[in-house]
């Protein structure tokens, strides 16, 4: 039953951010742009371990990750002035990918290790 709350919960902040950006755009991206997901994550962490540690390291984490992040968000307005929205958001995605591989890489060779 938690994890069906959970998901309710969830899926609804998804279509509220969808709902809102049809109607506004910019209110839909402020609300996109907002760590919405990380800190339900936090709040679901927190509630099914009450380990400060782990989400203090999730923190760290996600922060680590914003930068290969924005390559999602460079690629697809680029790639949708000549290619259709699936496969914009689909090539988008696989840059995006092979840029946290690459990102990884260079953390680990700087030491950011866990």
């Amino acid at each position: 039953m938690y994890i069906l709350i959970k998901t309710i919960i969830s899926a609804l902040l998804i279509v509220a951010i969808s709902e809102a950006g049809k109607r506004f755009t910019t209110f839909g991206a402020i609300l996109a742009l907002l760590p919405l997901t990380s800190l339900l994550a936090f709040i679901w962490l927190y509630r099914d371990t009450k380990d400060i540690q782990k989400i203090s390291l999730l923190s760290h984490e996600i922060l680590m990750m914003i930068i290969p992040s924005l390559v999602f968000f460079i690629a697809l307005p680029i790639l949708l002035k000549s290619t259709k929205f699936y496969p914009a958001i689909f090539i988008s995605a696989f840059f995006t990918a092979v840029a946290y591989f690459l990102w990884m890489l260079l953390l680990k060779k700087m030491g950011f290790t866990q």
